[in-house]
């Protein structure tokens, strides 16, 4: 979950062309663009044409916040703007390392000097770590210079760690594949072959938890490399089952806008492992392998510290919303604009939860959400792992322009930064694209 890449520019203006086929076109387009100019830093770092660009997106979960972990019930989806990685082999051996948001931090390490504790700037933990969890996994992994680019914006809680990781995992497969002569007839590695996506999912979270050392779930991954344009991923963290969820909000009239309130999301501290802590802690005294198997919020009375069950009751009702929403949307949400303010009264309900029990919103957010939902937005509800990033706000076409001005005249008024927005489409996961 932590937000690795910086922005390519400000977040996008939440005004953009109207319609889920305009959006669509616009997601594909950012996407092209993003790759010819990921490939144009390939040739400024390394002088020649890379192999292949890759492109992994950010994602939006839409409800179910710190379930991942608890082996609950999440429902992401992929947003148009990612990371992309230009990479080619190399015959040295060695992982070249280029960022263009971190250009003064090249970075080289030789495949087999890669272990969790060598030092390296935290952005090339991601890629290394990667290189690294497909090795340990018995999977080969060729010397490779790898450039790499974002449009997300940075420190928005929009998953750019996960992005990156995703992306250069799809490069090192492809370039353990194609041969030691780059794919042009040449043998390949050594048991060099494809790996499923769900796999790979559970090599890249390997990746972010013990190369890089920050304690997410496996959902951020998931929704990089499994989520489908016009639906959101719904998947069970324990069993990791997967379905697709239809999701278009533009076919009903609504926008689902992302407000970057431009405080830095970072879970790489102790909050984040604090609040993971205490949901082990919780399961522990009730008797049960993890929060997910409560699901009656009865039983949270048995527990003597406040805290704990709050922690706890915030994963159970939050598991529960899942569901709730899910089905809603099954059952036609974007069509009806009723339905459409039940889903939105339950992303709102899901933030009180998460300021409240869980206690890892932020003002900021707590601002936004409230200015969101007084200016016409059906719901609302800080996303990420908290402590800084993003607000999602579910918004009637028309009331776009006076919830985003609402909510820049609160920010204005506390003296904070000018919110960002960015019009959350939902879109297809990672690929190759060249």
């Amino acid at each position: 979950m932590t937000a690795a890449m910086g922005p390519a520019g400000q977040a996008a203006d939440a005004r953009g062309a109207d319609g889920p086929a305009a959006g669509a076109r616009g997601a594909a387009a950012g996407r092209r663009s993003l790759a010819q100019r990921c490939a144009r830093w390939f040739r400024e770092c390394f002088g020649a044409e890379p192999d292949g660009v890759w492109l992994a997106p950010g994602r939006v979960n839409l409800i179910g916040e710190h379930t991942d972990y608890n082996e609950g019930f999440v429902l992401p989806f992929a947003l148009g703007q990612g990371v992309a990685v230009a990479a080619s082999p190399r015959p040295d051996g060695v992982l070249a390392l280029r960022s263009r948001q971190h250009p003064a931090e090249d970075t080289e390490v030789p495949l087999g000097g890669l272990a969790p504790g060598v030092a390296m700037p935290g952005w090339a933990a991601y890629p290394a770590g990667v290189a690294w969890a497909l090795r340990e996994a018995g999977y080969p992994v060729r010397g490779a210079s790898i450039a790499i680019d974002s449009d997300l914006p940075a420190g928005a809680g929009l998953s750019s760690s996960a992005a990156l990781e995703c992306s250069a995992a799809l490069a090192l497969v492809a370039l353990a594949r194609a041969g030691e002569d780059g794919g042009r007839g040449g043998q390949q590695p050594a048991g060099a072959r494809d790996v499923p996506r769900q796999e790979l999912a559970a090599i890249a979270r390997r990746a972010e938890n013990d190369f890089a050392g920050v304690p997410c779930g496996i959902m951020d991954q998931s929704a990089a490399l499994l989520c489908r344009a016009g639906h959101a991923l719904l998947l069970d963290c324990r069993s990791l089952e997967t379905s697709q969820v239809p999701f278009a909000p533009e076919a009903a009239g609504l926008r689902l806008l992302v407000i970057d309130t431009r405080a830095q999301h970072e879970l790489s501290g102790g909050e984040y492992g604090s609040r993971r802590a205490q949901c082990e802690e919780a399961a522990r005294r009730l008797g049960v392998s993890s929060l997910r198997a409560v699901t009656d919020p009865g039983e949270l009375d048995r527990l003597d510290d406040p805290v704990l069950r709050r922690r706890a009751r915030h994963v159970v009702a939050d598991n529960q919303r899942v569901h709730a929403v899910a089905g809603l949307l099954r059952a036609g949400a974007a069509g009806d604009r009723s339905t459409a303010a039940r889903v939105g009264a339950l992303l709102t309900q899901s933030h009180c939860s998460l300021r409240d029990d869980f206690e890892v919103s932020w003002p900021e957010a707590d601002m936004a959400v409230d200015a969101a939902v007084a200016e016409g937005a059906l719901g609302a509800r800080m996303i990420g792992g908290g402590f800084g990033g993003s607000v999602i706000a579910l918004v009637p076409q028309p009331t776009v322009e006076q919830v985003t001005a609402g909510i820049g005249r609160v920010f204005a008024g506390r003296g904070w930064a000018a919110p960002g927005f960015l019009d959350a489409v939902p879109s297809d996961g990672a690929g190759r694209l060249r």
